[in-house]
This record gives structure tokens, sequence and C-alpha cells, in this order.
């Protein structure tokens, strides 16, 4: 009866077993000569073949059946999943082309939050460092005196390296999260948030500069801030434009102009993440260290030039192809052909 059974299996699917075989060794001899609808048939017979594999595994148990079908399936395994995986690809085109191209296409509310940023700062900053008034506001002359000479750059080194790299960059995170999702109530409480952090820098620049020593709090400052502060104002500015969206909506419906604002506005925190997860390893390992300030300094310049080169060059690229950074909405225009496959 099992034979009956093996035989049947065999006469039937035979067929499908040696036009897997064909193609993929076709595809293992001449990658590049397979055609678009034979790349989809590989796979489909791969996933077929799959099932019989199981089925002669639990109901026929022949050795020299089961040894064969689950040869075929490892040499179609090596070509559908062995050469770029779809995670590897899919991450890559993240970095290399949606995130980019998202920054990019609200380029023009990243210039107006980074005015809504620094403008305070030097403001707060300017008037701090030329008014003894303001500096009576900030606090006792005690206070500021063990702030500037103490205090802050003990910040920096009161926890190990990695503990204080990872609660900054968390600290980050949720000040990036608020600055875009506070955008949604019509921009004014993003344009709030960013004012406030600006203001934030500002006070402690004034206290170093009306103390005289601005090397101490420039050195501290840019080798992490640079980064972290230009990610604060690329989150500012995703939040500013969700926020406008509803104001002016173009000529899409409001709902779905929110809608595809905010696919691509995801994408931007998701991106800064990554950009929040730099700046604090820089600030955990290099901003508290005992590196020269120059070295410091440079390796902030650095990466904030890396990071302004790769979102200029690789966002304006994308927006060239067409692509806006939306989520899931650029996947077809930016995705690589399949491997292996070419036009009929």
């Amino acid at each position: 009866m099992a034979s009956l059974d093996i035989d049947r299996f065999l006469t039937e699917h035979e067929p499908e077993w040696r036009r897997l075989d064909e193609l993929v060794t076709r595809a293992s001899r001449a990658p590049g000569g397979m055609r678009a609808g034979e790349v989809d048939e590989l796979v489909r017979l791969y996933q077929r073949v799959s099932t019989h594999l199981s089925h002669a595994r639990t109901y026929l148990r022949d050795p020299a059946l089961v040894a064969r079908l689950t040869g075929l399936t490892g040499r179609a395994a090596a070509v559908v999943y062995g050469t770029r995986p779809r995670t590897v690809r899919a991450a890559r085109r993240f970095l290399a082309d949606t995130f980019p191209a998202a920054v990019w296409h609200c380029r023009w509310f990243v210039v107006t939050s980074a005015l809504l940023l620094f403008l305070p700062a030097v403001a707060v900053a300017t008037w701090i460092a030329t008014s003894p008034a303001a500096l009576e506001v900030v606090g006792p002359e005690a206070v500021r005196e063990a702030y500037v000479t103490r205090d802050f750059a003990d910040y920096y080194t009161s926890r190990p390296s990695a503990e204080f790299a990872s609660a900054v960059t968390t600290n980050n995170i949720q000040v990036g999260i608020l600055a875009f999702a506070a955008g949604v109530v019509v921009c004014a409480p993003t344009a709030l948030v960013l004012a406030y952090n600006g203001a934030n820098v500002g006070v402690a620049a004034g206290l170093f500069a009306a103390a005289g020593r601005q090397p101490l709090f420039w050195g501290l400052l840019l080798p992490h801030g640079l980064l972290e502060l230009s990610a604060v104002v690329v989150a500012g500015a995703a939040g500013l434009r969700l926020g406008w969206t509803l104001v002016d909506p173009g000529d899409r419906p409001r709902p779905e102009a929110l809608v595809d604002e905010g696919r691509r506005a995801v994408v931007v925190v998701v991106g800064l993440a990554g950009v929040f997860a730099v700046a604090g390893l820089i600030e955990g390992f290099v901003t508290g260290s005992g590196l020269p300030t120059w070295a410091r300094v440079g390796i902030g310049l650095l990466t904030e030039a890396a990071f302004v080169a790769y979102v200029v060059g690789c966002g304006r690229a994308a927006a060239g192809r067409g692509l806006t950074g939306a989520l899931g909405g650029d996947a077809e225009a930016s995705a690589p052909p399949l491997t292996g496959a070419r036009s009929p």
C-alpha cells in the first residue's frame, strides 16, 4: 500500500520536480539569463516542492525520496534566498533612499525648525552674557559658579560610558518624538518644544560666556551636540510639516494628506532613532573622555558633515528618481530588480 502511495506521488509531482531542477540549474549557471516570469515560477515551485518534502517526511517516509526532495529544495533555497535577503534589501533601501528622501521632502521645514531652535538659543545666550540682571534671574552666583566650573563637565562623566550613552539616547529619542508628535496640533506645540530646547542651550552658553569660559562650553557641547541638535531640528521639521498639512492640505482631501504626511513622518522618526544613537555614543564615549578638545570637537564636526552630506546627497538623488520617503509608497520605485531576472 505504501509503495502504491509513493508511485502515485511520484507520478503526480515528478514534472514539477524536474521543472524546478531545470530552473535551479539555469539560475546557478547563468543568473542573468532568467526572465522575470521564470523567477516567479522558480519561487512558486520552490514553495510547492517544500510542501511535497513535508508530506513525504510525514506520511511516505521513503529515505530515497526524502533525500532527493531535501537536496532539491536546498538548492532552490540557495537561489531564492542566498544572494540578497529581503531584510537586507529593505534596510539598504531605507537607509539609501527612503529616510533621506523623507528628510529632503521637508527641507524647507528643516530651515523653519532650525530657526525656531537656534534663534531663542542665540537670544537667551546674548541676554545672559550681557545683562547682570539676567544672570541674577538664572540663579545665585554660587550656583552659577558651581555649574560653570564643575557641574556641567561632571555631568558627562557621572556614569559609566555605556550606561550614560544609553540614557542620553533614550532621552533624545523621547525629545525627538515629542517634537514630531506635537506638530499634529497645528504646529504650535512643536514650535514651543523647539524654542524651549533652544532656550536651554542658550542659558548654558550665556553662563559660560558671562564667566569667560566659552572654550570649555563648546569643547563639551560640539562633539555630540552638532548631531544631536540636527536630529532634533529634523524631528521638529517632520512635526511642523505634519501640522501644516492640517492647515494647508493642498489639492488633497485633508484626511488623505494627513495620512500621507504621517507615513513620511514615521520614516523620519525611525531614521532619527539611529542618528540619536550615534549622538548618544559620542556623548557617552567621546565628550567626557580624556581626548584633547580638538580631537573631540573634530569627531563632532566630521560626524555632522557626514550626516549633512548623506541626507542632502542621497535625499536629492532619491527625489530626482521621484521618491518622497513615504512609508511603503516608494517601494516599487526604489526596489532593485530581482537578482537574475530580466524583462521578456
